[in-house]
């Protein structure tokens, strides 16, 4: 099973990613383009992406090609193992990496425990509760505690 994430589609018509992918044998052209129209969407010397999945050496061009380091390109060969590209030998699968994924990946920080940040003013506890009822005081005294010698 491939992990969640985005799936990038050539918007050009079939024959022209054949002509890229058989003719040209460029099939790094189409990803290389994609993943610098994202990378241009941040901020200059920040780095969006972490890390990469792929399953040909021109994915794993690509990837390096945007400052992906090497140590966290991943190939999927023809079984379905995980190759990481700076050590070849270290092979694995999707359930090992997942068993140790939070020592491999950046935890995701959250600022608040909302999908929406805002401010409290705005947040689903203030605006949207019901106002609780006025109540008037009666001018009832507190109950005394008794006193130890009573």
């Amino acid at each position: 099973m491939l992990p969640m994430g985005p799936v990038l589609l050539s918007p050009s018509s079939l024959f022209s990613a054949l002509h890229r992918e058989v003719i040209e044998k460029k099939p790094e052209k189409f990803k290389l383009e994609c993943l610098n129209d994202i990378k241009n969407l941040f901020h200059p010397n920040k780095q969006p992406f972490y890390a990469a999945f792929g399953n040909r050496p021109t994915d794993v061009f690509s990837y390096k090609e945007v400052g992906v380091p090497l140590n966290r390109i991943f190939t999927v060969n023809p079984k379905g193992e995980l190759v990481q590209e700076h050590a070849k030998t270290n092979i694995s699968s999707y359930v090992r990496l997942g068993e140790v994924v939070d020592h491999v990946f950046p935890l995701k920080m959250r600022s608040s425990s909302s999908d929406f940040p805002c401010s409290d003013t705005y947040s689903h506890f203030t605006f949207w509760r019901q106002q609780l009822p006025r109540v008037e005081h009666q001018g009832t005294t507190p109950p005394q505690t008794p006193s130890p010698g009573s």
